[in-house]
Protein backbone atom coordinates (compact mmCIF):
# COMPACT_ATOMS: atom_id res chain seq x y z
CA UNK A 1 0.00 0.00 0.00
CA UNK A 2 2.84 2.40 0.89
CA UNK A 3 4.60 2.05 -2.51
CA UNK A 4 1.29 2.76 -4.25
CA UNK A 5 0.72 5.92 -2.17
CA UNK A 6 4.29 7.12 -2.85
CA UNK A 7 3.85 6.52 -6.58
CA UNK A 8 0.55 8.40 -6.71
CA UNK A 9 2.09 11.29 -4.76
CA UNK A 10 5.07 11.55 -7.09
CA UNK A 11 2.86 11.41 -10.17
CA UNK A 12 0.75 14.15 -8.63
CA UNK A 13 3.86 16.30 -8.31
CA UNK A 14 4.54 15.77 -12.01
CA UNK A 15 1.09 16.89 -13.18
CA UNK A 16 1.53 19.98 -15.36
CA UNK A 17 0.40 23.31 -13.90
CA UNK A 18 -1.78 25.64 -15.94
CA UNK A 19 -0.26 28.56 -17.77
CA UNK A 20 -0.66 31.87 -15.97
CA UNK A 21 -2.94 34.66 -17.14
CA UNK A 22 -2.03 36.05 -20.55
CA UNK A 23 -0.14 39.33 -20.70
CA UNK A 24 -1.47 42.43 -22.43
CA UNK A 25 1.13 42.17 -25.21
CA UNK A 26 0.22 38.54 -25.86
CA UNK A 27 -3.52 39.31 -25.85
CA UNK A 28 -3.09 42.25 -28.22
CA UNK A 29 -0.99 40.21 -30.63
CA UNK A 30 -3.41 37.31 -30.54
CA UNK A 31 -6.35 39.60 -31.23
CA UNK A 32 -4.64 41.07 -34.30
CA UNK A 33 -2.65 38.22 -35.85
CA UNK A 34 -2.64 35.00 -33.84
CA UNK A 35 -5.31 32.58 -32.70
CA UNK A 36 -3.90 31.58 -29.31
CA UNK A 37 -1.75 33.19 -26.66
CA UNK A 38 -0.44 32.35 -23.19
CA UNK A 39 1.87 33.78 -20.55
CA UNK A 40 4.94 31.70 -19.82
CA UNK A 41 5.85 30.72 -16.24
CA UNK A 42 9.04 32.80 -15.92
CA UNK A 43 10.61 36.17 -16.78
CA UNK A 44 7.20 37.78 -17.56
CA UNK A 45 7.45 36.24 -21.01
CA UNK A 46 4.54 35.17 -23.21
CA UNK A 47 3.82 33.54 -26.56
CA UNK A 48 1.16 33.81 -29.24
CA UNK A 49 0.78 31.39 -32.13
CA UNK A 50 -1.30 30.08 -34.99
CA UNK A 51 -0.97 26.54 -36.27
CA UNK A 52 -1.99 25.97 -39.88
CA UNK A 53 -3.12 22.36 -40.13
CA UNK A 54 -3.25 22.21 -43.93
CA UNK A 55 0.50 22.72 -44.35
CA UNK A 56 1.76 21.99 -40.78
CA UNK A 57 3.15 25.51 -40.38
CA UNK A 58 3.48 27.22 -37.01
CA UNK A 59 3.50 31.03 -36.84
CA UNK A 60 4.64 32.15 -33.42
CA UNK A 61 5.55 35.34 -31.57
CA UNK A 62 7.61 35.39 -28.38
CA UNK A 63 7.42 38.40 -26.06
CA UNK A 64 10.29 38.99 -23.64
CA UNK A 65 12.38 41.79 -22.15
CA UNK A 66 16.04 42.75 -21.87
CA UNK A 67 17.77 42.93 -18.50
CA UNK A 68 20.61 45.21 -19.65
CA UNK A 69 21.38 47.58 -22.57
CA UNK A 70 24.06 45.19 -23.86
CA UNK A 71 22.13 42.03 -23.09
CA UNK A 72 20.40 39.40 -25.17
CA UNK A 73 17.00 37.70 -25.33
CA UNK A 74 16.50 34.29 -26.89
CA UNK A 75 13.70 31.90 -27.72
CA UNK A 76 13.82 28.53 -29.42
CA UNK A 77 12.42 25.08 -30.08
CA UNK A 78 13.89 21.86 -28.71
CA UNK A 79 12.83 18.90 -30.87
CA UNK A 80 13.46 16.39 -28.07
CA UNK A 81 12.64 17.81 -24.63
CA UNK A 82 11.81 20.97 -22.69
CA UNK A 83 15.41 21.75 -21.75
CA UNK A 84 18.32 23.89 -22.89
CA UNK A 85 20.61 21.26 -24.45
CA UNK A 86 19.53 20.60 -28.01
CA UNK A 87 17.51 23.80 -28.45
CA UNK A 88 17.44 25.52 -31.84
CA UNK A 89 17.27 29.17 -30.83
CA UNK A 90 16.85 32.65 -32.24
CA UNK A 91 18.75 35.17 -30.11
CA UNK A 92 18.35 38.94 -30.38
CA UNK A 93 20.85 41.53 -29.14
CA UNK A 94 22.17 44.97 -30.14
CA UNK A 95 25.05 44.91 -32.60
CA UNK A 96 28.25 45.75 -30.65
CA UNK A 97 29.34 48.11 -33.47
CA UNK A 98 26.20 49.76 -34.83
CA UNK A 99 23.75 49.25 -31.97
CA UNK A 100 21.12 47.90 -34.37
CA UNK A 101 19.09 44.93 -33.24
CA UNK A 102 20.36 41.59 -34.57
CA UNK A 103 18.55 38.25 -34.65
CA UNK A 104 20.79 35.25 -35.31
CA UNK A 105 20.30 31.46 -35.18
CA UNK A 106 22.10 29.34 -32.57
CA UNK A 107 22.22 25.65 -31.66
CA UNK A 108 22.56 25.07 -27.91
CA UNK A 109 24.40 21.76 -27.61
CA UNK A 110 25.75 20.08 -24.47
CA UNK A 111 29.23 21.56 -24.92
CA UNK A 112 27.77 25.07 -24.80
CA UNK A 113 25.71 24.29 -21.72
CA UNK A 114 28.79 22.95 -19.93
CA UNK A 115 30.67 26.11 -21.05
CA UNK A 116 33.27 24.02 -22.87
CA UNK A 117 32.80 26.01 -26.08
CA UNK A 118 31.46 29.54 -26.76
CA UNK A 119 28.00 29.95 -28.24
CA UNK A 120 28.49 30.82 -31.92
CA UNK A 121 25.83 31.43 -34.54
CA UNK A 122 25.20 28.65 -37.04
CA UNK A 123 22.35 27.57 -39.34
CA UNK A 124 19.46 25.66 -37.79
CA UNK A 125 18.52 22.16 -38.87
CA UNK A 126 14.80 22.88 -38.55
CA UNK A 127 12.69 24.25 -41.42
CA UNK A 128 12.63 27.94 -40.46
CA UNK A 129 10.59 29.84 -43.05
CA UNK A 130 11.07 33.35 -41.65
CA UNK A 131 12.12 35.23 -38.52
CA UNK A 132 12.27 38.79 -37.21
CA UNK A 133 12.80 40.77 -34.01
CA UNK A 134 11.39 44.12 -32.93
CA UNK A 135 12.00 46.31 -29.90
CA UNK A 136 8.71 47.85 -28.76
CA UNK A 137 8.52 51.62 -28.56
CA UNK A 138 8.59 52.77 -32.16
CA UNK A 139 11.27 53.02 -34.81
CA UNK A 140 13.66 54.96 -32.60
CA UNK A 141 13.31 52.56 -29.69
CA UNK A 142 16.64 51.38 -28.28
CA UNK A 143 17.65 48.43 -26.18
CA UNK A 144 17.76 49.19 -22.47
CA UNK A 145 17.13 47.36 -19.24
CA UNK A 146 13.48 46.36 -19.26
CA UNK A 147 12.99 47.04 -22.98
CA UNK A 148 10.27 44.82 -24.45
CA UNK A 149 11.11 42.69 -27.47
CA UNK A 150 9.06 40.58 -29.84
CA UNK A 151 10.64 37.66 -31.73
CA UNK A 152 8.56 36.22 -34.56
CA UNK A 153 9.16 33.02 -36.47
CA UNK A 154 7.41 30.77 -38.93
CA UNK A 155 8.37 27.09 -38.76
CA UNK A 156 7.45 24.20 -41.02
CA UNK A 157 6.76 21.12 -38.87
CA UNK A 158 6.71 17.43 -39.66
CA UNK A 159 3.15 16.15 -40.00
CA UNK A 160 3.76 13.39 -37.44
CA UNK A 161 5.24 15.77 -34.85
CA UNK A 162 2.87 18.69 -34.66
CA UNK A 163 1.05 18.37 -31.34
CA UNK A 164 3.58 18.96 -28.56
CA UNK A 165 6.21 21.65 -28.93
CA UNK A 166 9.08 22.21 -26.49
CA UNK A 167 9.77 25.94 -26.11
CA UNK A 168 12.87 27.31 -24.35
CA UNK A 169 13.65 30.97 -23.65
CA UNK A 170 16.10 33.03 -21.61
CA UNK A 171 18.02 36.29 -21.39
CA UNK A 172 21.51 37.41 -20.44
CA UNK A 173 23.43 40.48 -19.32
CA UNK A 174 25.87 40.96 -22.20
CA UNK A 175 27.31 39.63 -25.46
CA UNK A 176 31.00 39.06 -26.23
CA UNK A 177 31.39 39.88 -29.91
CA UNK A 178 28.54 37.87 -31.37
CA UNK A 179 28.59 35.20 -28.65
CA UNK A 180 25.88 35.54 -25.97
CA UNK A 181 27.26 34.85 -22.50
CA UNK A 182 25.72 32.63 -19.84
CA UNK A 183 22.34 33.68 -18.49
CA UNK A 184 21.66 34.19 -14.75
CA UNK A 185 21.20 30.97 -12.81
CA UNK A 186 18.29 31.86 -10.55
CA UNK A 187 15.39 29.46 -10.07
CA UNK A 188 13.23 31.20 -12.67
CA UNK A 189 16.08 31.34 -15.20
CA UNK A 190 16.69 27.60 -14.86
CA UNK A 191 12.97 26.89 -15.29
CA UNK A 192 12.47 28.71 -18.59
CA UNK A 193 11.20 25.77 -20.63
CA UNK A 194 7.73 24.42 -21.34
CA UNK A 195 5.95 21.85 -23.46
CA UNK A 196 2.86 23.28 -25.17
CA UNK A 197 0.03 21.55 -27.00
CA UNK A 198 -0.23 23.81 -30.05
CA UNK A 199 -3.34 22.03 -31.37
CA UNK A 200 -5.46 22.56 -28.27
CA UNK A 201 -8.17 25.13 -28.59
CA UNK A 202 -8.20 25.67 -24.83
CA UNK A 203 -5.55 27.34 -22.70
CA UNK A 204 -2.49 25.11 -23.04
CA UNK A 205 -0.94 23.28 -20.15
CA UNK A 206 2.79 23.03 -19.74
CA UNK A 207 5.26 20.75 -18.05
CA UNK A 208 7.18 22.93 -15.64
CA UNK A 209 10.89 22.21 -15.53
CA UNK A 210 10.93 22.53 -11.74
CA UNK A 211 8.44 19.67 -11.44
CA UNK A 212 10.47 17.72 -13.99
CA UNK A 213 13.61 18.24 -11.89
CA UNK A 214 11.74 17.10 -8.76
CA UNK A 215 10.74 13.88 -10.49
CA UNK A 216 14.26 13.38 -11.82
CA UNK A 217 15.72 13.82 -8.33
CA UNK A 218 13.20 11.34 -6.89
CA UNK A 219 14.00 8.89 -9.69
CA UNK A 220 17.73 9.07 -9.00
CA UNK A 221 17.41 8.83 -5.22
CA UNK A 222 14.94 5.92 -5.20
CA UNK A 223 16.90 3.90 -7.75
CA UNK A 224 20.26 4.57 -6.09
CA UNK A 225 18.88 3.28 -2.77
CA UNK A 226 17.04 0.28 -4.24
CA UNK A 227 19.04 -1.12 -7.17
CA UNK A 228 22.31 0.48 -6.09
CA UNK A 229 22.41 -0.27 -2.35
CA UNK A 230 19.65 -2.60 -1.09
CA UNK A 231 20.14 -5.29 -3.75
CA UNK A 232 23.93 -5.47 -3.27
CA UNK A 233 23.42 -5.62 0.53
CA UNK A 234 20.92 -8.45 0.05
CA UNK A 235 23.37 -10.36 -2.14
CA UNK A 236 26.16 -9.91 0.39
CA UNK A 237 23.84 -11.15 3.15
CA UNK A 238 23.02 -14.31 1.21
CA UNK A 239 26.64 -15.05 0.36
CA UNK A 240 28.22 -14.62 3.78
CA UNK A 241 25.51 -14.82 6.46
CA UNK A 242 24.28 -18.30 5.48
CA UNK A 243 27.58 -19.83 6.61
CA UNK A 244 27.06 -18.57 10.16
CA UNK A 245 25.50 -21.60 11.83
CA UNK A 246 24.25 -19.70 14.86
CA UNK A 247 21.88 -17.71 12.64
CA UNK A 248 20.05 -20.78 11.39
CA UNK A 249 17.39 -19.89 8.78
CA UNK A 250 17.32 -16.26 9.96
CA UNK A 251 19.78 -15.26 7.23
CA UNK A 252 17.30 -16.38 4.56
CA UNK A 253 14.48 -14.21 5.91
CA UNK A 254 16.81 -11.22 6.22
CA UNK A 255 18.04 -11.78 2.67
CA UNK A 256 14.51 -12.14 1.29
CA UNK A 257 13.27 -9.08 3.19
CA UNK A 258 16.08 -6.87 1.90
CA UNK A 259 15.67 -8.08 -1.68
CA UNK A 260 11.90 -7.68 -1.69
CA UNK A 261 12.22 -4.17 -0.26
CA UNK A 262 14.76 -3.32 -2.94
CA UNK A 263 12.57 -4.70 -5.73
CA UNK A 264 9.48 -2.86 -4.43
CA UNK A 265 11.35 0.43 -4.13
CA UNK A 266 13.07 -0.15 -7.46
CA UNK A 267 9.71 -0.71 -9.14
CA UNK A 268 8.63 2.74 -7.94
CA UNK A 269 11.85 4.22 -9.32
CA UNK A 270 11.31 2.42 -12.61
CA UNK A 271 7.78 3.82 -12.83
CA UNK A 272 9.08 7.34 -12.18
CA UNK A 273 11.60 6.82 -14.97
CA UNK A 274 8.82 5.88 -17.38
CA UNK A 275 6.94 9.01 -16.33
CA UNK A 276 10.03 11.11 -17.03
CA UNK A 277 10.13 9.59 -20.51
CA UNK A 278 6.52 10.65 -21.07
CA UNK A 279 7.32 14.21 -19.98
CA UNK A 280 10.22 14.42 -22.44
CA UNK A 281 9.02 12.70 -25.64
CA UNK A 282 11.70 12.24 -28.28
CA UNK A 283 14.53 12.16 -25.80
CA UNK A 284 16.33 8.82 -25.80
CA UNK A 285 18.55 8.14 -22.75
CA UNK A 286 19.89 5.17 -24.74
CA UNK A 287 21.93 2.77 -22.64
CA UNK A 288 20.45 4.03 -19.37
CA UNK A 289 16.94 3.11 -20.51
CA UNK A 290 18.02 -0.27 -21.87
CA UNK A 291 19.86 -1.15 -18.67
CA UNK A 292 16.87 0.00 -16.63
CA UNK A 293 14.52 -2.32 -18.50
CA UNK A 294 17.01 -5.19 -18.18
CA UNK A 295 17.50 -4.67 -14.43
CA UNK A 296 13.77 -4.37 -13.77
CA UNK A 297 13.07 -7.53 -15.79
CA UNK A 298 15.75 -9.48 -13.94
CA UNK A 299 14.41 -8.21 -10.62
CA UNK A 300 10.90 -9.42 -11.44
CA UNK A 301 12.26 -12.80 -12.61
CA UNK A 302 14.26 -13.13 -9.41
CA UNK A 303 11.21 -12.33 -7.29
CA UNK A 304 8.85 -14.73 -9.05
CA UNK A 305 11.46 -17.51 -8.99
CA UNK A 306 11.01 -17.76 -5.21
CA UNK A 307 7.54 -19.22 -5.73
CA UNK A 308 8.98 -22.02 -7.88
CA UNK A 309 11.84 -23.02 -5.56
CA UNK A 310 12.06 -26.86 -5.40
CA UNK A 311 12.45 -28.73 -2.13
CA UNK A 312 15.96 -29.56 -0.92
CA UNK A 313 15.47 -33.21 -1.87
CA UNK A 314 14.30 -32.40 -5.40
CA UNK A 315 16.87 -33.22 -8.09
CA UNK A 316 16.16 -29.91 -9.84
CA UNK A 317 17.13 -27.90 -6.75
CA UNK A 318 20.75 -27.47 -7.88
CA UNK A 319 19.67 -26.12 -11.27
CA UNK A 320 17.28 -23.68 -9.66
CA UNK A 321 20.03 -22.59 -7.27
CA UNK A 322 22.45 -21.93 -10.15
CA UNK A 323 19.77 -19.94 -11.99
CA UNK A 324 18.94 -17.96 -8.85
CA UNK A 325 22.59 -17.08 -8.24
CA UNK A 326 23.23 -16.08 -11.86
CA UNK A 327 20.14 -13.87 -12.18
CA UNK A 328 20.72 -12.33 -8.74
CA UNK A 329 24.32 -11.36 -9.39
CA UNK A 330 23.49 -10.12 -12.91
CA UNK A 331 20.70 -7.94 -11.52
CA UNK A 332 22.98 -6.56 -8.80
CA UNK A 333 25.88 -5.74 -11.12
CA UNK A 334 23.70 -4.19 -13.83
CA UNK A 335 21.82 -2.21 -11.19
CA UNK A 336 25.01 -0.61 -9.87
CA UNK A 337 26.24 0.07 -13.41
CA UNK A 338 22.95 1.74 -14.32
CA UNK A 339 22.98 3.93 -11.22
CA UNK A 340 26.44 5.17 -12.20
CA UNK A 341 25.18 5.64 -15.75
CA UNK A 342 22.38 7.81 -14.37
CA UNK A 343 24.83 10.00 -12.49
CA UNK A 344 26.84 10.32 -15.69
CA UNK A 345 23.75 11.53 -17.57
CA UNK A 346 23.12 14.16 -14.90
CA UNK A 347 26.73 15.32 -15.24
CA UNK A 348 26.28 15.79 -18.99
CA UNK A 349 23.44 18.25 -18.33
CA UNK A 350 25.71 20.65 -16.47
CA UNK A 351 27.40 21.08 -13.08
CA UNK A 352 25.04 20.44 -10.19
CA UNK A 353 26.22 20.43 -6.54
CA UNK A 354 23.36 18.15 -5.34
CA UNK A 355 24.16 15.53 -7.98
CA UNK A 356 27.88 15.82 -7.23
CA UNK A 357 27.36 15.22 -3.51
CA UNK A 358 24.85 12.48 -4.30
CA UNK A 359 27.45 10.68 -6.41
CA UNK A 360 30.05 11.19 -3.68
CA UNK A 361 27.77 9.69 -1.01
CA UNK A 362 26.80 6.78 -3.26
CA UNK A 363 30.43 5.98 -4.11
CA UNK A 364 31.27 6.15 -0.40
CA UNK A 365 28.48 3.66 0.41
CA UNK A 366 29.51 1.42 -2.48
CA UNK A 367 33.19 1.45 -1.51
CA UNK A 368 32.29 0.71 2.12
CA UNK A 369 30.20 -2.25 1.01
CA UNK A 370 33.05 -3.37 -1.25
CA UNK A 371 35.48 -3.21 1.67
CA UNK A 372 33.13 -5.26 3.83
CA UNK A 373 32.86 -7.84 1.02
CA UNK A 374 36.64 -8.11 0.72
CA UNK A 375 37.01 -8.56 4.49
CA UNK A 376 34.26 -11.20 4.62
CA UNK A 377 35.65 -13.01 1.58
CA UNK A 378 39.13 -13.16 3.09
CA UNK A 379 37.67 -14.34 6.39
CA UNK A 380 35.61 -17.06 4.68
CA UNK A 381 38.66 -18.40 2.86
CA UNK A 382 40.73 -18.33 6.06
CA UNK A 383 37.99 -20.27 7.84
CA UNK A 384 37.75 -22.69 4.91
CA UNK A 385 41.47 -23.45 4.80
CA UNK A 386 41.67 -23.68 8.57
CA UNK A 387 38.77 -26.13 8.61
CA UNK A 388 40.32 -28.14 5.79
CA UNK A 389 43.63 -28.25 7.63
CA UNK A 390 41.95 -29.39 10.86
CA UNK A 391 40.03 -32.10 8.99
CA UNK A 392 43.25 -33.29 7.40
CA UNK A 393 45.04 -33.41 10.77
CA UNK A 394 42.15 -35.26 12.40
CA UNK A 395 42.03 -37.82 9.61
CA UNK A 396 45.81 -38.30 9.85
CA UNK A 397 45.73 -38.78 13.64
CA UNK A 398 42.83 -41.23 13.44
CA UNK A 399 44.68 -43.35 10.91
Amino acid sequence: MLPFIVTVFLLFLSSPPPVTAVSSRCAAAAAKTFKKCASLPTQDASIAWTFHRHNATLDIAFFGSFISPSGWVGWGINPAAAEMAGTRALIAYPDPNSGQLLLLPYVLDSAVKLQKTPLLSRPLDIHLLSSSATVHGGRKATVHGGAAIEIRASVKLSHNKTKLMHFVWNRGLYVQGHSPTIHPTGASDLSSAVTVDVLSGNAPRVHNRRDFSTLKTAHGFVNAVSWGILLPVGSVTARYARHIRSLGPTWFYVHAGIQLSGIALGSIGFGIGLRLGELSPGRAPGMHLKLGVAVFSLGILQTTAVFFRPERTNRFRKYWKSYHHFVGYACTVLGVVNVLQGFDLIGEEGPSPPSYYGLLVYCLCLSTLGGVCVALEVNSWVVFWRSAKEDKLSSTSSS
